[in-house]
C-alpha cells in the first residue's frame, strides 16, 4: 500500500479544501500498482455528506465566530466535526476486494491496531460507526468510483466536545426540506482507553503508529510513497478552487428549503419567512409589531436573490437605513437574526 501524505514542500496541509482536493485528484488521476493510504488532519471544519443541506447541519453563527469552515465531501453519510486534535484516514482499494459496503472489514486493521494499544471492547455498530464503551469514536464512509473503492474514517483521539456540540447543533430548528438529516450519536474519546504507557501519546505519535500498523511496517520511514509532481499539485489547486473551497459547492447545491424565524427585540417582535433555492433567497416576507416609517417591502426586495451568507446579506442592506423600517435595529443584528434561530 502506498502512503500519500497531505504535505506540500515538506509541510503538512491543514486547509480542509486542499486536503479533500488532494484525495479527489489522486482518486481520479493517479493509478498505481497497489492500494493507497491518505492520512490527513485539518484546521477546524465540519465535513458534511454529499446529500446534506448545510443549513440543517451546522450552527453557522458559531462557525463564523470561531473561523470554522464547512466542506462537502463526495460520499454520503452525516456531518462530522474535524480538527487538528484528531486524525482521519482515507483509502483507495482495488474495487474487486470484499471491502465495498463492508464496514466491519474496513475497520478490522485499525481495530487490531487500537487493541495493541490497550483499547478493549471496540465494536462496529450500525451501518458505519466504531463504538467504544457505548460512544462513537469513528464514523466511516465509502463509495465505488473508477473501479476503486474510496473509503475513509476519522479516529477521535481528543475530541473538542465544546466545539463539536456547538457546531453540530443548528440554531435553525424550524427548517423544512427534503434533505438527509444526520443522526448524531454521542461521541467518545479514544485516549482514556489507551493503556497507561500510551496515554500521553501526541496526535502525531498516534498517527505514525496507526500508519505503521495499516502499512504493516515498523517505522514510517519504511513506507512506500508516491510524491506528487508540480503538475499533480496544479490539478489539486484547481479542484480546491473550483469545488471544495467554492461556496456554491459547500452551501449552494441544495435545491430548495423553507424556514420561519421569530424573535422579540427591544423594538418589537420580528418574524421572517424565507424560501431558499441553491442557498439564495428567492422569497421573503417580514412581519411583526415593530414601528417603521418606510415600507418593509423595500427590505424584502433588496434581499431577494442574495446568498444566505453573512457578508452578502450585509452588503445587500447597505443601500438602506434600517432605522427607517424597524427603529433602533442595526443591520448586523438583523442579519444575525436571519442566520440563526432564537424562537
Amino acid at each position: 500500500m502506498y502512503l500519500i501524505e497531505s504535505k506540500r514542500n515538506g509541510e503538512w496541509i491543514y486547509d480542509p479544501g486542499m486536503a479533500m482536493a488532494l484525495q479527489e485528484y489522486v482518486k481520479d488521476h493517479i493509478f498505481l500498482d497497489d492500494d493507497v493510504l491518505f492520512p490527513y488532519m485539518m484546521q477546524p471544519a465540519v465535513q458534511i455528506g454529499k446529500f446534506q443541506n448545510a443549513y440543517e447541519e451546522v450552527n453557522q453563527p458559531y462557525m463564523d465566530a470561531h473561523d470554522i469552515k464547512i466542506i462537502r465531501r463526495e460520499t454520503g453519510g452525516g456531518a462530522i466535526y474535524l480538527d487538528d486534535r484528531n486524525m482521519s484516514f482515507c483509502f483507495l482499494f482495488d474495487g474487486s476486494t470484499d471491502i465495498h459496503g463492508n464496514y466491519a472489514r474496513l475497520y478490522e486493521p485499525v481495530v487490531k491496531a487500537l487493541e495493541n494499544l490497550g483499547v478493549d471492547q471496540l465494536e462496529q455498530k450500525g451501518r458505519n460507526d466504531l463504538v467504544l464503551d457505548g460512544k462513537k469514536v469513528s464514523g466511516a464512509a465509502m463509495t465505488l468510483q473508477n473501479g476503486r473503492i474510496y473509503a475513509g474514517y476519522s479516529l477521535l483521539l481528543d475530541p473538542n466536545y465544546e466545539a463539536m456540540v456547538s457546531v453540530l447543533n443548528p440554531n435553525q430548528k424550524k427548517i423544512k426540506s427534503h434533505g438527509i438529516q444526520s443522526v448524531r450519536s454521542r461521541v467518545g474519546s479514544i485516549r482514556p482507553h489507551l493503556a497507561p504507557e500510551y496515554r500521553e501519546m501526541t496526535v502525531w505519535e498516534f498517527t505514525d503508529y496507526i500508519i505503521c500498523q495499516l502499512l504493516e511496517i515498523n517505522d514510517v520511514s519504511e513506507a512506500k510513497r508516491y510524491e506528487l509532481t508540480p503538475e499533480d499539485w496544479a490539478g489539486v489547486d484547481k479542484i480546491a478552487a473550483d469545488k471544495y473551497n467554492n461556496w456554491d459547492w459547500n452551501y449552494g447545491r441544495f435545491q430548495q428549503f423553507e424556514y420561519r424565524l421569530t424573535e422579540r427585540f427591544p423594538i418589537g417582535t420580528i418574524s421572517v419567512g424565507l424560501t431558499i433555492e441553491h442557498a439564495k433567497i428567492t422569497a421573503i416576507q417580514i412581519s411583526g409589531d415593530f414601528f417603521g416609517t418606510k415600507n418593509i417591502k423595500d427590505v424584502e426586495e433588496v434581499l431577494v436573490g442574495v446568498r444566505l451568507r453573512k457578508e452578502d446579506l450585509l452588503n445587500a442592506l447597505d443601500s438602506l437605513e434600517l432605522a427607517n423600517y424597524f427603529g433602533n435595529l442595526t443591520k448586523e443584528e438583523f442579519v444575525s437574526f436571519i442566520l440563526s434561530e432564537k424562537a
